[in-house]
């Protein structure tokens, strides 16, 4: 029973820092529609938050190793978890980089500098990654996981549109080549973001299934 208290304790640790890591990321997307210096500097100096409960995930699964050598699912859990939570964790980092990147665009930017590029419908494909593998990793439902997949192919497309058009853009006028290359991190940033779901639902397919899941690669 004692043991059971804390497994359960533990999911609802994982659950409030994914919780957390989804806020921040929202946070972080929103300033890419209102380029808000203040609310970026707010993203920036609340990232302890984060890594303070990353910290404490790491060392209960640990204890629970410890004291109770669970197996079989149990083990499983304790593993995935341990994944799961580094994940969150560089989630919550990403969305600290994009909040520099539009401090840096603001910075370096002339009066007449356009953003070409419009990152909401990029930035919801991410937003509804992390929230789906929270969903799968709530529910167990490997099913779920594995559909991340399948967003994550149009996250790269979308990337890919990213680069085309900031190359274009820097061949017409390179006086504003920093912020247009920061342009182009962001969808760096939001891609990385997928990636990062994308191991969450692998981890939650080993949790169900027992089955070690490892997609391809995107090569760019």
């Amino acid at each position: 029973m004692h043991f059971h208290r804390e497994i359960d304790q533990l999911k609802k640790m994982i659950l409030e820092l994914g919780t957390l890591v989804e806020d921040r990321l929202r946070r972080a997307c929103t300033i890419l529609e209102n380029r808000d210096e203040a609310q970026a500097v707010q993203i920036m100096t609340s990232d302890w938050e984060i890594d303070d409960m990353e910290v404490r995930v790491e060392e209960e699964c640990l204890k629970i190793l410890a004291l109770h050598q669970p197996v079989a699912r149990d083990l499983r859990l304790i593993v995935s978890i341990i994944k799961i939570n580094s994940e969150l964790e560089r989630i919550a980092d990403i969305a600290v980089n994009i909040a520099k990147r539009i401090l840096t665009i603001n910075k370096n930017k002339t009066a007449d500098f356009v953003f070409v590029l419009d990152y909401q419908p990029m930035a919801a494909k991410a937003l509804e990654m992390l929230k789906m593998s929270l969903d799968g990793l709530v529910a167990e439902d490997a099913g779920l996981a594995r559909k991340i997949f399948l967003i994550d192919d149009q996250i790269n497309r979308m990337r890919d549109v990213a680069y085309l058009t900031i190359i274009k853009e820097l061949g017409l006028r390179n006086d504003n080549a920093a912020s247009l290359v920061n342009l182009y991190l962001i969808a760096r940033h939001l891609e990385r973001i997928g990636d990062r779901a994308k191991n969450i639902a692998e981890e939650i397919i080993y949790l169900v299934e027992g089955e070690i899941v490892r997609s391809s690669e995107d090569p760019h």
